[in-house]
């Protein structure tokens, strides 16, 4: 059964990545309540982390778009978004469920306010390079910079 609402498939979404993270050899902790701007923290070598976890499907473009901001609900109706950025969340964890893959993009490529992020999974039509965003780039959290320096 696939799931259907916003819920359901932002739930599997962070158990899919939880559990990418558990295959990889680390450590994943689960934040109490809903007023974290994360979903999952991981504890890379004593390091805590702090990841943002979003369901998405690819689409018929070979593209996913992916939301980087949350949504502040009141009385079921959408007052403001807030983006995410490198203050809030270490990582935008994006779990593909056309391809049941995990994809990790560090919050500094975030900047200070982006609403989207788009990541490719086949070269553009017009065979334009500078500026994409390759999915296959994303597959592992090792892409930080900030553990080179």
């Amino acid at each position: 059964m696939q799931p259907q609402t916003r819920k359901q498939k932002g739930d599997l979404a962070e158990l899919k990545v939880a559990c990418d993270l558990r295959r990889r050899g680390y450590q994943v902790a689960i934040p109490f309540g809903e007023e974290s701007s994360y979903d999952l923290i991981v504890d890379r070598e004593g390091r805590l982390e702090r990841l943002q976890v979003k369901y998405a499907e690819r689409g018929a473009r070979s593209v996913i778009e992916v939301r980087c901001y949350s949504m502040t609900i009141v009385n079921g109706k959408a007052r403001s978004r807030t983006p995410y950025t490198r203050d809030t969340i270490d990582w935008l964890a994006v779990y593909d469920a056309t391809a049941d893959q995990c994809f990790y993009i560090p919050a500094h490529e975030l900047g200070d306010g982006r609403f989207s992020f788009t990541l490719r999974f086949a070269p553009a039509a017009n065979r334009q390079r500078v500026g994409l965003r390759f999915a296959d780039r994303y597959a592992d959290l090792e892409t930080d910079e900030r553990l080179n320096t």
